[in-house]
């Protein structure tokens, strides 16, 4: 097992992009993870264009712009399977997306 951690810099990305991509890691770490194969952990850093998303926990309600100003604003709407509630993404706000094999950091959920 290694606690190495690939760092991949995406840029400015669209979210959908990066949230397949993210998809596609995760599982191939659960592939290896079953195969009883070496997973490796990564971390991933990357800008959005205007984006804002919502959680499964969350509601509609507490997004408090209508589709026309989304557009207009030239910002993307995503219903995301993570939890929390409404979330903004813009350029400039660095974010990481972690995929990591907790148990090789001694770690679980």
């Amino acid at each position: 097992m290694s606690k190495d951690i690939h760092f991949i810099n995406l840029g400015l990305k669209d979210y959908k992009e990066v949230w397949d991509f993210q998809e596609t890691l995760f599982a191939q770490t659960l592939k290896d993870k079953r195969e009883q194969k070496n997973t490796t952990n990564h971390l991933i850093f990357c800008e959005h264009p205007h984006v804002f998303t919502l959680g499964k926990s969350g509601s509609d309600k507490n997004l408090l712009v209508t589709e026309q100003w989304l557009k207009m604003a030239g910002a993307t709407f995503y219903k995301i399977n993570r939890g929390g509630d409404i979330t903004y993404h813009g350029p400039g706000q660095i974010v990481g997306y972690p995929i990591l094999d907790l148990e090789q950091f001694g770690m679980g959920i």
